[in-house]
């Protein structure tokens, strides 16, 4: 498999059934020592979920799900490298974080890609796949939440497009932390 060629992985939504992968790649990402600063949930917590769970999860966010999806990306050895779920947030209705949701947008969570393929431009196939999802759905933006110490993450997420829109997520009860909203407007 070459790490420099993004076109030798298939981009895919995943199937309802492959809940036991979704699982793996998701606990990998939870292991990734950026996890604290990307993930709202721990590796202890998501290891110690029931299978019924993951099957749940997966049928939420498999290929022909409406308002999620969850996108991967499959080496040539059928092994999942990377992933990003989009959810579709409509207007009227409050965000995770109880803002009001003011129109219809897309929603990039779970973003992961395992730190050997990083650097070969799956990131960005990823994101691309996640956006053309989005916008055939009706989506008027995208956005995704980022710690305000993920730098990392922040300097990719501005070289694909996406810009601080201001708005301040604080994090924890006594809102030391805080996350930062990025956006892209639909092209």
């Amino acid at each position: 498999m070459s790490t420099t060629n993004p076109g030798a992985y298939v981009i895919r939504s995943i199937r309802a059934d492959e809940w036991p992968a979704a699982k793996e790649l998701r606990l990998a990402a939870l292991q990734d020592p950026i996890a604290p600063l990307a993930f709202l949930e721990t590796y202890d917590q998501a290891a110690a979920r029931p299978d019924s769970f993951w099957q749940e999860r997966a049928a939420q966010a498999c290929e022909g799900a409406d308002g999620v999806q969850q996108i991967i990306a499959e080496g040539p050895d059928g092994v999942w490298v990377g992933t990003l779920t989009v959810l579709v947030e409509e207007p009227g209705t409050t965000d995770w974080a109880g803002f009001a949701v003011e129109r219809k947008q897309g929603h990039l969570v779970g973003v992961f890609v395992r730190p050997e393929e990083r650097g070969s431009g799956l990131t960005d196939v990823l994101f691309d796949a996640g956006l053309e999802w989005a916008w055939s759905r009706g989506a008027e933006r995208v956005r995704l939440i980022v710690h305000e110490e993920n730098g990392r993450a922040q300097r990719f997420y501005r070289k694909v497009g996406f810009e601080p829109s201001g708005v301040i997520v604080p994090l924890g009860e006594e809102g030391e932390d805080a996350e930062l909203e990025f956006v892209i407007e639909r092209p």
